[in-house]
């Protein structure tokens, strides 16, 4: 069995990996437990010390390693190195915050002593996607190594050259051989990995089903886990709101990486009376997006990641079409090399579409009209995806109370995109998953929460 990168933006093979043999992925989790049972004891400042010189050595290859997220999946090139730079700063914030977020806490209770401790679970499987090929994994893996685990990565398989990169920055920066091992398999292994007696928890960003397999194998085993699924992001535009400024965020997070990202802005969903408006703004931000060659400097909308994701786009363009979309820019697949789409602005759109019901992984915008802000948050609303969502507004306490309280995401932001940041939780709720990434929530996820207590009680 072998593992193919291709190159999207020409559609030429870059490397064939051979896949390892169960008796390899066999060896490599008996490795992870026997350096786990070393760095469990490890000081947080030798944790620290290493994790420091990794993000050390991203920031010093950023384009090296850029350059390969580009060619292995079609990433424009600034747009990869700034992934690079985000994977450093996750790096470092866990290296200085670590020893506060791991902090035992004390608690009164009638007990002489009580508190309570953080301690870490073993060997943490994670399957990552192709679309954030290092910072997925960054993410999982600098709490994770910090808070005293071990950690293996069953990477898409697309990206096999990234996820032996990320291996070799930890092994050069110092980290116990074993503790983090890249596992080349196919997805129809992991669920044997997953059930092994070794593996301790599992985190897994990706597809609902993908999470709903996984998931199911690690409760069978009653190991925890935490999925980041899918994302169908609503983003509210409100007659008050400042257009302009709306329609450009709204373009820049729908286009980033292709389109490629869970927390894209995915429903543009506007009130009726600027409705007009704010189509002809979207669609004169989004004609500066023309699909080129995702290692010029200059790129800003590469190639999708594979053949299958641009049908798949397509299929749901069309359907969408034919249920009574218009298409006001882009919408049918060039001629040429590579998995190009054009930059599309479908508007029309109505809750029964694929374009507002499924997740379009693409460079597809999709407008909804709203008759007022009460149906535009019942139609925000009215999704399986809870990962992110936005409101647009002038009137700054009214839209943070609709984002504190009645939109449906792990994630609301005002007059801005979402992404994620590692001072801040970051997860879904629905179908897009559960559990914390990032900040002290992310790091506590896979450690034992463990009440120590010391008698007799306080007479």
């Amino acid at each position: 069995m072998t593992l193919e990168s291709i190159n999207p933006a020409n559609g030429r093979p870059i490397k064939i990996y051979s896949s390892h043999s169960d008796a390899e992925v066999k060896e490599a989790i008996y490795k992870a437990v026997n350096a786990f049972e070393t760095w469990r004891h490890s000081e947080l400042d030798h944790r620290a010390t290493c994790m420091r010189k990794a993000a050390d050595i991203l920031k010093k290859n950023k384009q090296q390693y850029g350059l390969l997220i580009s060619r292995e999946m079609g990433k424009p090139i600034k747009q990869a190195i700034a992934e690079i730079e985000k994977s450093a700063q996750a790096c470092a914030h866990y290296a200085d915050n670590a020893q506060e977020y791991l902090t035992c806490e004390s608690v009164q209770t009638s007990n002489s002593e009580s508190f309570v401790a953080f301690e870490p679970l073993g060997v943490i499987l994670a399957v990552m996607p192709w679309n954030f090929p290092f910072w997925q994994v960054i993410r999982f893996a600098a709490p994770a190594l910090m808070a005293g685990n071990a950690g293996l990565l069953k990477h898409a398989s697309n990206v096999s050259g990234c996820a032996l990169a990320i291996e070799a920055v930890f092994i050069a920066a110092g980290f116990p051989a074993g503790l983090f091992k890249t596992l080349l398999v196919d997805s129809k292994r992991v669920e044997a990995i997953v059930k092994n007696p070794a593996i301790s928890a599992v985190t897994l960003t990706g597809s609902g089903p993908a999470g709903s397999a996984v998931a199911s194998a690690a409760g069978m085993s009653l190991k925890k886990s935490v999925l980041e699924l899918g994302g169908n992001d609503a983003y509210l535009v409100l007659k008050d709101a400042d257009l302009p400024l709306a329609a450009r965020l709204c373009v820049q997070s729908r286009m980033n990486n292709a389109g490629q990202s869970c927390i894209a802005a995915k429903r543009l969903i506007v009130e009726a009376t600027v409705m007009k408006e704010f189509e002809s703004l979207v669609a004169k931000e989004l004609a500066d997006y023309v699909a080129a060659d995702p290692e010029q400097e200059d790129t800003m909308l590469g190639p999708l990641a594979r053949p299958d994701l641009r049908t798949e786009l397509q299929r749901q363009v069309d359907d969408s079409i034919a249920m009574g979309a218009t298409c006001l820019l882009g919408g049918k697949i060039p001629e040429g090399d590579g998995t190009y789409y054009p930059a599309t602005l479908l508007t029309d759109v109505t809750s029964d579409m694929p374009a507002f019901r499924e997740e379009l992984f693409g460079p597809v915008a999709c407008i909804i009209s709203a008759s007022d802000e009460a149906t535009a948050i019942k139609l925000a609303n009215d999704s399986l995806f809870g990962l992110g969502a936005a409101v647009f507004s002038r009137d700054i306490e009214k839209a943070k109370r609709i984002a504190t309280h009645q939109l449906e995401a792990g994630t609301c932001v005002v007059n801005d995109f979402v992404r994620s940041d590692q001072l801040l939780p970051f997860g879904g709720i629905k179908q897009s998953g559960y559990g914390r990434e990032l900040s002290h929530f992310g790091i506590r996820e896979f450690v034992n929460v463990k009440t120590v207590y010391v008698g007799p009680a306080k007479q």
